[in-house]
């Protein structure tokens, strides 16, 4: 496999006006557009740099003979989603959980997911080697506007849960959109879903000033409190993209993005009577357990929901996701879906009739940690060889290496894996108890820290 020179896990992350620049932005547009030569949407989140960056790749794909559709500022699923049904192509400008200084672009195919490798090798070699298609005078792209699309989106979410039966429960809710692209449509999903609905920084803000976009569990502190203040039924968290969902439990627990994964595959699969469920290597071992419960299978494949998604669409899988609160519905959008993921969760309370805590003390019980180390980017895939030959050579482990090196044990499992966004290795571990969980990411980052130079 051919090392990529941009691309990390989905399209291209970097520092805005730093490294991500117009000028930069112009020409991986341009050669994104040389390859698709059609129509284009594009929409983005709510960073102070994105109208900057919009401009820019609007500028690159009409000079390469493209037609550009600008979506406006909306979730990355709602892109996802015209592009599935309207377009040839997309660009998302959005840096999904990052800091505001970043901000980055999501490619994605005429299917709405994100680029294939073999597509991103090729801008890739537009952009350094060879020249964008740049086309004549004349045959310059046209923009058009589509803003129907926020409420299409909405509207297409209630078209597949029981709103009825929702909106009869008049569920309290609470919704924290961290000022990201999810203050456009999750307060009005959750109206037009009967709820009553509390919002906190659902003002869109590309300073972020409520809290980080990120929705771990330190940066919703305001919305744990909400939740428990006014006895909400849920609180609900997005990221700055609005692709994921994360969940507070009436009592104002934070409840685990794989907790809420395993929940919706549970309800998936009892209402479809089995199916294919799709998934990454480092996601927990309860969504096996309840895929063998309810009739379903799952594949496993490397981090990344695009990759998820492309395998949901190749075998007709029932659902997917990953284990930070992503879930995918293969048959709405090819990627994760923050919308989508709210409305199932508010069915399954009402169609289950047990409060949130409830329903996740029944699924299986694991425990996990998970950490982080600083590695630069070049040392990464030799730190991984020589934590693969150290485990082949001194244990009887078994080794998973679909995407870093995963690390099977009677107990439990600890991945270590290069993140494809940022100088960092990722170590998540699973076992029967938090000690050992704690014990094996440990030893995991210890792994690293002894390989890395």
């Amino acid at each position: 496999m051919v090392e990529k020179r941009l691309f990390g896990t989905f399209g291209v992350r970097r520092t805005a006006n730093d490294v991500l620049t117009p000028e930069f932005a112009s020409r991986l547009a341009a050669s994104y557009g040389s390859i698709v030569k059609g129509t284009v949407a594009i929409g983005g989140d709510t960073r102070t740099s994105t109208p900057m960056l919009k401009q820019a790749i609007t500028a690159g794909l009409l000079s390469s003979g493209c037609d550009v559709v600008d979506l406006g500022i909306l979730p990355t699923p709602a892109i996802q989603y015209a592009v599935r049904n309207y377009y040839d192509g997309g660009i998302i400008v959005t840096a999904s959980h990052n800091p505001p200084k970043y901000n980055g672009l999501k490619f994605v195919d005429e299917f709405g997911i994100g680029t294939p490798d073999d597509m991103e090798l090729e801008v890739e070699r537009l952009y350094f080697d060879g020249e964008p298609t740049r086309v004549n005078w004349n045959e310059i792209g046209q923009i058009f506007t589509n803003e129907s699309i926020i409420d299409e989106y909405i509207d297409e979410t209630l078209k597949r849960v029981d709103v009825e039966a929702i909106s009869a429960r008049k569920l309290k809710v609470v919704v924290d959109c961290g000022s990201g692209a999810g203050s456009f449509t999750a307060p009005y999903l959750l109206k037009k879903l009967g709820c009553e609905v509390t919002s906190l920084n659902c003002q869109a803000d590309g300073f972020f000033p409520g809290r980080n976009p990120e929705p771990i569990e330190p940066n919703l502190q305001d919305l744990i409190a909400t939740v428990k203040d006014l006895g909400a039924d849920i609180g609900l968290a997005h990221d700055g993209d609005a692709d994921r969902t994360i969940c507070i439990d009436e009592k104002g627990n934070f409840v685990l993005g794989d907790k809420t994964f395993a929940l919706v595959e549970r309800q998936m699969l009892k209402e479809n009577d089995g199916g294919i469920i799709v998934t990454t290597v480092a996601t927990s071992q309860a969504i096996y357990d309840i895929a063998e419960e309810y009739g379903g299978e799952v594949i496993a494949t490397a981090v990344g929901d695009l990759l998820v998604a492309r395998e949901l669409k190749e075998k007709d899988g029932l659902f997917g996701g990953e284990e930070n609160g992503g879930l995918i519905f293969p048959d709405f959008v090819y990627g994760r879906d923050a919308a989508m993921t709210v409305a199932k969760i508010l069915e399954t309370l009402v169609k289950e009739d047990k409060p949130l805590s409830e329903l996740i003390a029944e699924l299986p019980v694991y425990y996990q940690e998970k950490l982080k180390i600083e590695c630069p980017d070049d040392q990464k895939q030799e730190v991984m060889a020589n934590i693969a030959k150290e485990i082949k050579d001194t244990t009887d482990f078994n080794l998973d290496t679909t995407d870093g090196v995963k690390i099977l044990k009677d107990d439990g499992w600890v991945i270590i894996r290069p993140s494809g966004t940022e100088p960092i290795f990722r170590c998540f571990a699973e076992s029967d108890s938090q000690d050992k969980a704690n014990e094996m990411a440990n030893w995991g980052i210890s792994l690293v820290e002894k390989y890395r130079k």
